[in-house]
């Protein structure tokens, strides 16, 4: 009968494990005693670490939750029109989406809006709490706050702003601490009881919360101790007739000041029963491994070494970058089937590996728009893949304007230039500058440059209306357009289409002489058959030169070079 990999190996391996354990345990009864103290105080520790992770957690869920519901395009409309309802539809699984439990959003003047959790209570202003203060400035802030309507709980304030920029609202997104959701979620996680405490006295807890009685209020010495000097602190304490060690953690608000305190408990008696429970287990279990042992070791080496060798050898010879082993393991087992699926791996990555090869070498040839086809991978290896074609994207487009990056830009000229020279087509350059943009972001800022660095880009974009038309971002404030099979006059037709529709764009000029941020554009074009890769930069300065002539000519011009 065939033995499975289960009988070979979990079970003999799992069996020396607990001969170990009961080794240990017995040298574990003998000091009970002393380790239980041990024990208990490795467990608060332990907890109080997890607390620590927990929170940063719930901060970064309240940030992620913040910034992703503000750049929401549909919630950026309702916001606007103040459709209280459409907001409540696009946020309603706020929960189970973004994992908070508080939301609020704001108009441009900090007057809410819509609660989330409370979708009838509105109308009110909350623009003196930090993080809704913090974002009607511009800025994404993250704060242990108490509100009106939520008492303790941790929260992000980010803007929201329309297409043209205007901040238009707020939302305050995170998570409560004071709900018995809350209190009863960390009570379950830590295997602890839960308070929380406003001015030292409990408002939520595990503890009897129909009765609080004597853990009402915190000890004042414990107080001055945690509130007064901002302290974490642990101790000892009686709770209904049982020991507990508790653990209090103050949490500060935006001016760095106590405004509320968590505090865990853990059971002493659960802690050192727990331990007990576990000694006697490993004796009894240990006890039983020791009759079997020797035949369990001996039927380990004499039965799957040689597969297991063998897949380790394998293994290793992937770790060393070798992807194109055959694993040849037939065992009807366990084993055989690890084999079978590890090649299932190896063919993964290797068709991954040759479709990038393809993509590298598409892009080498200036063709940017070629893509890896994710698509036909299933779970985390699309993930995989997803992320490749991320990076490629990242190296190869401009990160703030969106359009391809220089390098993108080089490869597609060469690939181009070589193109017309077989077709025997002329190849036309566009290169632009934004006219007095150091002095536009001297006067407002690099935020709003940038802002008309995006707008400019897109404008660009949508200027252009043939498929081979190719933009990219030269570099600071200069943008360069590809033109192919465009002679001279064609791209004078391109240019002037460009720097009309950048002159209609709504954004301020710091020239008091003047409204609108304009753009010089310089020409070159080759009409004859491309020949040497020296031609090419020609080609460039030829529209670089002309492009200087149009600046130092008046700006918001355009002018063709030689």
């Amino acid at each position: 009968m065939r033995k499975s990999f289960r009988f070979k190996i979990i079970i003999p391996t799992v069996t020396v494990m607990l001969i170990l354990v009961l080794m240990l345990n017995i040298f574990l009864a003998v000091r009970f005693s002393v380790l239980s103290s041990s024990l208990v105080n490795e467990r608060l520790s332990s907890i109080i670490n997890s607390l620590n992770l927990y929170i940063e957690e719930k901060e970064l869920n309240s940030k992620i939750a913040s910034v992703s519901m503000a750049a929401d395009n549909e919630a950026i409309k309702a916001i606007k029109e103040r459709d209280t309802e459409e907001i409540l539809r696009i946020f309603a699984n706020t929960d189970g989406l973004y994992r908070i439990n508080y939301c609020t959003v704001t108009d441009s003047s900090g007057v809410v809006l819509v609660r989330i959790h409370e979708p009838d209570n509105f109308g009110d202003s909350i623009a003196n709490q930090q993080n809704v203060k913090d974002a009607l400035e511009g800025k994404v802030s993250t704060y242990f706050e108490e509100g009106t309507a939520v008492r303790v709980s941790v929260r992000t304030g980010s803007p929201v702003y329309d297409r043209d920029g205007t901040l238009i609202g707020v939302v305050s997104a995170g998570v409560r601490f004071e709900t018995d959701a809350a209190i009863n979620e960390l009570k379950e996680l830590f295997n602890a009881e839960v308070s929380v405490y406003i001015d030292g006295t409990v408002i939520a807890s595990t503890i009897n919360p129909e009765n609080y009685g004597i853990h009402r209020i915190i000890d004042p010495n414990i107080a001055e101790v945690v509130i007064g000097n901002k302290l974490e602190f642990s101790g000892k304490t009686e709770i209904f007739g049982e020991r507990y060690q508790i653990f209090y953690k103050p949490l500060l608000d935006a001016q760095n000041e106590v405004f509320a305190v968590l505090s865990l408990g853990i059971s002493e008696a659960y802690i050192m029963q727990s331990a007990k429970r576990s000694v006697i287990d490993g004796i009894i279990l240990g006890l039983g491994g020791l009759t079997v042992i020797v035949v369990l070791l001996f039927y380990i080496i004499s039965t799957i070494s040689k597969p297991i060798s063998k897949l380790s050898s394998h293994m290793n010879n992937i770790a060393n970058g070798n992807l194109s082993i055959d694993i040849n393991i037939k065992t009807d087992d366990e084993v055989g089937k690890l084999g079978m699926s590890l090649q299932k791996v190896l063919n993964i990555l290797q068709k991954l590996l040759e479709d990038i090869k393809i993509m590298i070498g598409e892009q080498e040839k200036g063709n940017t728009e070629y893509c890896l086809d994710t698509q036909s991978f299933l779970g985390d290896y699309r993930v995989l893949a997803d992320s490749v074609l991320e990076l490629a994207a990242f190296s190869m487009n401009d990160q703030l304007t969106g359009l391809p990056n220089r390098r993108s830009f080089d490869n597609r000229l060469e690939w181009e230039w070589n193109r017309s020279g077989r077709e025997k087509k002329p190849l036309g350059i566009l290169l632009m500058d934004l006219d007095r943009f150091k002095n536009y972001n001297d006067t407002f800022g690099h935020q709003q440059g940038d802002i008309a660095l995006k707008t400019t880009a897109d404008t660009i974009k949508k200027s252009l209306k043939r498929s081979v038309d190719f933009a990219a971002r030269w570099g600071g404030e200069e943008f360069v357009v590809l033109l192919p099979d465009t002679d001279s006059a064609g791209a004078v037709r391109v240019a002037e289409k460009l720097r009309k529709a950048i002159e209609k764009m709504t954004i301020p000029c710091p020239d008091p002489s003047g409204e609108k941020i304009t753009i010089s554009i310089g020409i070159g074009v080759y009409t004859n058959k491309p020949v040497p890769d020296s031609q090419i930069e020609r080609l460039i300065s030829a529209a670089d030169t002309a492009l200087y002539k149009a600046k130092d000519t008046g700006r918001n011009r355009i002018m063709l070079g030689e």
